[in-house]
């Protein structure tokens, strides 16, 4: 991988690759900052299912995530993805994206060093009358085909209990890594 430098990140309105995950019910297109509202309330709506937010936390966590998504996907930290209908494009059904983060050198495997990117893939959530349907391993498999192409070091996740099986069928595998749920 390039230098963190010199490594420039495509933006929403570039091309995207020619390999690309295919649905013809969904279409799956790049957020822009204008997409921040619905990927907060995806973001709230994921935390909500998962039981980790209620009450007035939901919208606070709403509010206060906008206005970072909207700097992040500008500068390219934050790449989302959206996924609709394709015979109605103006209605979005699922989202996913991935926060992007230099690293320090690190062993990819026994005999490669990665010194650029890892990318953490968060937001993935599908609204609950869609689900079951392949939506979020479409936004995911198009999330593996930009990160190859774009040459990202290491890709993770942090999977709830109902969306551990399909990673694990993308090529997700569990990690040694640990939270501290201790006072900070």
């Amino acid at each position: 991988m390039k230098e963190f430098e010199a490594k420039q990140h495509l933006k929403p309105e570039d091309a995207f690759p020619a390999e690309k995950a295919q649905s013809d019910i969904f279409q799956i297109r790049r957020a822009t900052a204008r997409d921040a509202d619905i990927i907060s309330w995806h973001r709230a709506r994921m935390f909500q299912d998962m039981g980790d937010v209620s009450g007035d936390a939901f919208e606070i966590l709403r509010a206060n995530t906008r206005p970072r998504l909207e700097q992040w996907i500008d500068n390219a930290s934050y790449i989302g993805w959206l996924a609709a209908l394709a015979e109605k494009p103006e209605m979005i059904v699922a989202g996913a994206g991935v926060q992007l983060q230099t690293i320090l050198p690190r062993p990819l495997d026994l005999s490669t060093i990665g010194e650029g990117w890892q990318g953490t893939i968060v937001n993935v959530f599908t609204e609950p009358q869609w689900r079951r349907l392949g939506i979020a391993g479409l936004l995911i498999k198009e999330i593996i085909i930009w990160s190859k192409k774009e040459q990202i070091d290491r890709l993770i996740l942090h999977a709830s209990k109902e969306g551990r099986s399909i990673y694990e069928s993308l090529g997700f595998v569990a990690s040694n890594e640990m939270r501290f749920v201790g006072d900070l």
